[in-house]
């Protein structure tokens, strides 16, 4: 994921989101979001930081994580929601931006 800012992203991801962080080098951080390795770098050339694709963390109870994020101070673009009715679950979001304006979403599954 690009970023204007890396040291920014890293204290927001890392101490923000709490996702564990690995380790970084100039210009690159990197973390682990449950087995898969996110890197925040820099764009290259005249890339531009903003526009990722949307990242989607799966969490167990959605109310709960929302409102953790809030208490440290992530601003939600709504509450937690109802996106779908599937045949065996409900499909829950909410969304929020990092300091860069790259959307993020909280997702959950719940089982009736």
């Amino acid at each position: 994921m690009t970023v204007a800012d890396p040291e920014r992203s890293i204290a927001f991801y890392r101490d923000t989101l709490q996702i564990p962080f690995l380790f970084q080098f100039p210009g690159l951080a990197f973390f682990n979001c449950g087995g898969v390795r996110l890197m925040l770098t820099k764009p290259e050339g005249a890339g531009s930081h903003a526009g990722n694709s949307v990242l989607y963390f799966k969490v167990a109870d959605i109310q709960a994580e929302a409102q953790s994020l809030v208490s440290r101070g992530v601003t939600l673009e709504g509450e937690p929601h109802l996106i779908a009715k599937l045949p065996d679950h409900d499909l829950w979001m909410a969304f929020f931006r990092d300091p860069d304006n790259n959307l993020l979403a909280l997702m959950s599954e719940v089982r009736p």
